[in-house]
């Protein structure tokens, strides 16, 4: 229950945030450009806080009950009868390329908002992990290629990679193209070579969710359960834990990774659990209190010991100075802007799942995900879903703000709107896309939550 409310918070954090700076950009871009904005209003329905503006426009600033969007409404002689003070600033009154401008304030700001949350993580600094190679999977596409445990992924079809984000994004990329991924690998003596891993007719079924590394046949590296020395005073020591156990199981629930050990015991501040290892064969039960310790103004339980296989630095911790981050924060906001493009074609196109389509209960629970393990990677989150929202609004759908500026465009060519009834089909075509695209990412989600 309290990770559904954590989701469930988290989400309308994020909405909330994203929608408003979304609306803010019509609004301020409106106001900017002389039209008269009734409301701005942060979700949908009943208002349940509102406060009118100053006097002569009197706008409604409100937050509504259903937190799952927003809206700004200009005055607009399509909709009733214009009083003569406000002649010539209603929307549809206003230049054609003031009303376009508008329209591509929302998207606009939503790429601002994630260069300035990029910009943020770049200037404070953050870890990430280089794209080194774990397990490789027996009779594999990967084995096959040749891919050893311990490479590092220096490059895909000739496109650097310093990070497995970059390494991720570029293999998806490549393989939906022809099924072959070239890559160049270092082992851990720095000898690089370049192996093809070659999926052939399989590349569309590898994109869709979670089936990507098993598909491949390959695992990023990850550090093992394995023990090192505990520290004399750590919870690990005092229950009898030593250098060389394996941990298997946290309260019955099987892990291999450092990672899962670390997930399975931070709920548990100074409280008992159990954990069962592997010692020469055998496997023990232990009794542990943990320790606590303190992240992001939180109390964490901890084990107090460190891995004990890292042969090489994986992690490694990417800082940049305030001018150097405003460079990388662009260039992080365009590439992903481009991949999430590339991908949306590759989906009309057959070319990739469109099981990759989320709807808001996958997007609550990555909300959920994210700001429980800390505020860089909630900050991370919000840039990709802001990415995403400006992407989404200018598809030439019409109800989105991109169909909207297509009317517009029109309209700047003809020297006449459109007509009435070629907009309401066009409103009605938008609508059926909609509804069929929602349809897709509520039935992903609940499939996602049932297997």
């Amino acid at each position: 229950m309290s990770d559904l409310i954590i989701n469930l918070a988290s989400f309308i954090v994020a909405i909330s945030i994203l929608v408003a700076v979304h609306e803010y950009g019509h609004y301020i871009v409106g106001r900017w450009t002389g039209m008269k904005v009734l409301r701005f209003s942060i979700g949908f329905g009943k208002p349940i806080w509102m406060r009118t503006g100053a006097a002569p426009d009197n706008t409604e600033y409100c937050i509504s009950a259903i937190p799952l969007g927003g809206y700004v409404r200009f005055l607009d002689g399509r909709e009733g009868p214009i009083d003569p003070a406000d002649e010539g600033r209603a929307f549809n009154q206003r230049p054609v390329l003031a009303r376009i401008a508008v329209l591509l304030a929302g998207p606009l700001f939503n790429f601002i908002l994630a260069i300035l949350l990029y910009w943020g993580l770049f200037v404070v600094g953050e870890f990430v992990p280089r794209p080194v190679v774990g397990e490789v999977a027996n009779d594999s596409y990967a084995e096959a290629a040749g891919l050893e445990s311990g490479d590092r992924i220096i490059a895909v079809d000739d496109r650097r990679t310093a990070d497995w984000e970059a390494a991720l994004t570029s293999i998806i990329d490549t393989m939906v193209t022809d099924g072959r991924v070239p890559l160049t690998v270092a082992n851990a003596e720095g000898d690089e070579r370049v192996v093809t891993i070659d999926v052939g007719a399989e590349r569309t079924r590898l994109t869709e969710p979670g089936e990507l590394f098993d598909g491949l046949g390959f695992r990023p590296w990850a550090q093992s359960s394995l023990l090192g020395e505990p520290s004399d005073d750590s919870a690990a020591y005092a229950a009898g834990l030593r250098e060389g156990d394996r941990i298997l199981a946290i309260n019955g629930e099987p892990v291999r990774y450092f990672s899962e050990v670390r997930n399975a015991v931070e709920p548990f501040p100074e409280q008992s659990i159990v954990v069962e290892i592997d010692r020469d064969g055998r496997t023990i039960g232990f009794d542990v209190v943990l320790g606590s310790a303190t992240r992001d103004g939180k109390a964490i339980g901890v084990l107090g010991f460190f891995p004990a296989d890292d042969p090489r630095e994986v992690w490694y911790f990417r800082q940049f100075g305030p001018l150097q981050s405003i460079g990388e924060a662009v260039q992080r906001t365009w590439n992903s802007s481009v991949f999430t493009v590339t991908m949306l074609g590759r989906m009309v196109t057959g070319d990739v799942s469109v099981k990759n389509i989320s709807g808001p209960i996958n997007i609550a629970q990555f909300a959920g995900e994210t700001a429980q393990r800390g505020l860089s990677d909630f900050v991370g989150f919000l840039a990709i879903v802001s990415i995403s929202l400006g992407v989404l609004n200018l598809l030439p759908v019409p109800v989105l703000d991109g169909g909207q500026i297509v009317y517009q465009l029109v309209e700047g060519v003809k020297g006449t709107p459109l007509s009435e009834r070629a907009q309401i089909v066009g409103q009605q075509v938008g609508i059926l896309a909609l509804l069929l695209l929602m349809s897709f990412a509520f039935y992903n989600d609940i499939a996602r939550i049932l297997s």
